[in-house]
């Protein structure tokens, strides 16, 4: 069966029983590391057509997404809504205004290249690959309707956090294609630092927080 948990688990991309550090900076012991799905350029179109598929009764004319990771899903899912809808639409993405190494918290996302242009008065699709906090996808929300954009829903690959990313807090309609919950931690609450367990430096954001604790 074709669903994207699935898919994440045919390329290795779940990660469990570890000591992850999160983009948003909380710990965790699951990491999905969609950077494993964008090699496989079969299974990445797959899950942009599921994407296409869900939202193509939709009145969508451009599919925006936060780069990096997202912005390889909405430009297959712009591909799909296409020639599904025997239409052109476009895909562009935000990017940190403070630069890759900053936070999702300490960023905003904006829109640059000239982007925006292809935005205002446009209805829009925003789409994410993975959500924790939802912080980069409501960022990217406001950026959109910044640049006069339409908000018509909100799309995520994996939501790893139902309760708290959801159509009421992101304010848009919000669908995901798979759930994995994922318990994110304050540093200060985080059970696997009590237990002194090793931070996972090869994945997630360890290396950074271990580079910035240690300064």
């Amino acid at each position: 069966m074709n669903n994207v948990i699935n898919i994440l688990k045919k390329v290795g991309a779940i990660l469990t029983d570890d000591h992850f550090v999160y983009t948003s900076g909380k710990h965790g012991s699951v990491y999905l590391n969609k950077d494993f799905l964008y090699p496989h350029t079969k299974e990445t179109s797959l899950v942009g057509k599921m994407f296409a598929e869900k939202f193509k009764s939709k009145a969508i004319d451009v599919v925006v997404a936060p780069a990096v990771g997202g912005t390889i899903l909405c430009t297959w899912t712009a591909y799909y809504l296409s020639k599904l809808k025997k239409k052109e639409v476009l895909s562009v993405y935000t990017e940190k205004d403070k630069g890759t190494t900053a936070s999702a918290a300490e960023s905003e996302q904006i829109f640059r290249r000239g982007y925006e242009k292809f935005i205002k008065g446009k209805k829009v699709l925003v789409l994410e690959d993975l959500t924790t906090t939802g912080i980069s996808v409501k960022k990217t929300v406001g950026a959109v309707k910044k640049a006069g954009g339409i908000i018509i829903a909100v799309g995520v690959m994996v939501n790893r956090n139902p309760s708290g990313v959801n159509e009421k807090t992101v304010g848009a309609p919000f669908f995901s294609l798979g759930v994995f919950p994922a318990v994110a931690y304050a540093e200060k609450d985080c059970p696997l630092c009590k237990k002194n367990i090793p931070i996972n430096i090869k994945f997630g954001h360890g290396k950074k927080y271990l580079e910035n604790k240690n300064k």
